[in-house]
């Protein structure tokens, strides 16, 4: 699936149910059915940046779920959150989780990180006063850091 989205395949029925439900963090929301999605998440999503990779970190599976955490390195090549295109490459963390059935995904859980996402297009939602100022030490792992 995460190749299709690289590809910018449009039709995503080959990996979704008609009548999924996609549940996402606020600013994402939630699709119910494959039209919905493409619609108002795939294609908006395929407008606003091009060029994506997506970087799956770490994958689990038990039972009829799976999930992973990753990030999707992209450019910025369209209007996102009122932004204009600033051309940059970006990093967008994600979360997702799956309910598959039948082969194909029934429901998609996600969580796009977009703070961090509008903090590299040079805009912090938190105006400096994020609890991250608050860290005592730099991240032990410089992968996760997305600014």
């Amino acid at each position: 699936m995460e190749q299709a989205l690289e590809r910018a395949e449009v039709d995503c029925s080959d990996y979704f149910h008609d009548d999924f439900d996609w549940i996402a963090n606020f600013g994402c929301g939630t699709k119910r059915g494959l039209d919905e999605f493409e619609r108002a998440w795939y294609k908006p999503f395929r407008d606003a940046f091009g060029d994506r990779h997506f970087a799956t970190e770490h994958y689990l599976e038990d039972g009829n779920w799976a999930a992973c955490f990753g990030h999707c390195e992209a450019t910025h090549h369209g209007e996102f959150m009122g932004i204009s295109p600033t051309g940059k490459r970006i990093k967008i963390p994600y979360i997702d989780f799956w309910r598959v059935e039948n082969g194909k995904i029934a429901e998609n859980r996600v969580s796009v990180d977009f703070p961090a996402i509008l903090a590299q297009l040079g805009h912090d939602i938190f105006n400096g006063k994020g609890w991250d100022k608050l860290d005592s030490a730099p991240a032990k792992n410089a992968s996760l850091s997305f600014a």
